[in-house]
């Protein structure tokens, strides 16, 4: 593992990990969740962790459903959810019942899905209070689009800077409906872990590393900050 040096102040990122592939990105997320989880529960007896979909959290999902840990003072919650029904193969929930929480046995972690299958706005105004009450987060885990979007906040649409939870209603992949924690949750949080894996989210890494407004870059400014990224992913010269 190679470590890059520190980011430019402009993307505000103190850490950035550069990993061989996508299978080792998914075991260093692994260590850092373990590690924040052990602190957390010493310090406060719990450990919030705001989880992201995608495809190398799936990994890291998975082999966390083959590590040991104290789950029963683990609370998940999702950072965003597509507005599809509960069993669709395409929700963030579903991936991660089947690649982690069905495999674990004994004390589960507590669990808090987002109901998006009642619609952007009806979805977002259930978990807004919620979210409001349980804040700050130990850790936020993120992924990052090919056009720097993170979570279901994407470039050219309005970010409100105060709402726990917006509703998507225009989202430019499909589903077009989402419903997704704000800047305000997002940023409501002790650590953020980013993940890119892959050479589609190389240009999206230069173009945050710059300094350009992304919502990635929204979201981190000033923060707590690790990014993990394979060779692939690797915006380095």
């Amino acid at each position: 593992m190679s470590r890059l040096t520190r980011a430019s102040e402009e993307s505000a990122v103190q850490d950035w990990r550069v990993l061989d592939n996508p299978a080792a990105v998914a075991a260093e997320t692994v260590t850092c969740l373990l590690a924040a989880a052990h602190e957390a529960i010493a310090a406060r007896g719990r450990f919030r962790l705001v989880l992201a979909g995608g495809r190398t959290p799936e990994l890291a999902y998975r082999l966390l459903a083959e590590r040991e840990a104290d789950w029963a003072n683990w609370e998940l919650y999702l950072g965003d959810e597509r507005c599809l029904p509960v069993d669709h193969a395409e929700r963030n929930q579903r991936m991660v019942e089947q690649a982690w929480l069905s495999r674990l046995s004994g004390d589960l972690p507590q669990v808090h899905f987002i109901a998006a299958e009642l619609g952007p706005v009806a979805g977002a105004a259930r978990y807004a209070p919620l979210i409001e009450t349980v804040v700050p987060f130990d850790l936020v885990l993120l992924g990052i689009g090919e056009d720097g979007h993170t979570a279901s906040l994407f470039p050219g649409q309005p970010l409100d800077a105060e709402a726990w939870v917006v509703p998507v209603l225009g989202a430019p992949k499909p589903p077009p409906e989402r419903v997704s924690l704000g800047l305000r949750a997002l940023r409501s949080a002790r650590r953020l872990l980013v993940l890119a894996t892959g050479t589609d989210k190389r240009v999206a890494l230069e173009r945050w590393r710059a300094g350009e407004e992304l919502p990635i870059a929204r979201v981190c400014r000033g923060l707590s900050v690790s990014v993990l990224l394979d060779r692939a992913a690797d915006p380095s010269p």
